[in-house]
């Protein structure tokens, strides 16, 4: 009987250790004007930034991750003359692991241009 104990004790330890879990939160904010029909979407466009922290230390803070996720969706998709972003969206996950904790910043927009 006390083996049995034992080794339940042990196998959940163990799986409380490897266990996580996630947190996903998120906004959606205007970002451009667009109430006529003078506008084609061009492409849909995302960035991401991720930071670690162990034992609470390390990584960026929360308007830093926001930063670095814009400047990564405008180095993979640059805007051009009479384009802007729409529908900016920003999406937060936190994993738990034991005592790290990685926080992931996720940046989407529609890439809107404006006709002349």
């Amino acid at each position: 009987m006390r083996k049995t104990i034992s080794k339940l004790s042990i196998i959940a330890c163990l799986f409380l250790i490897f266990s996580s879990c996630a947190v996903h939160t998120g906004l959606m904010a205007d970002s451009a004007s667009i109430n006529s029909n003078n506008f084609r979407i061009v492409s849909h466009a995302k960035g991401d930034a991720e930071a670690t922290y162990i034992f609470g230390i390390g990584g960026l803070d929360r308007s830093g991750l926001v930063a670095e996720a814009k400047k990564d969706l405008l180095e993979k998709y640059p805007l051009k003359e009479n384009q802007t972003m729409a529908n900016v969206t920003v999406d937060f996950k936190f994993s738990f692991y034991f005592f790290v904790v990685k926080s992931k910043a996720l940046v989407t927009a529609d890439i809107v241009e404006f006709k002349e």
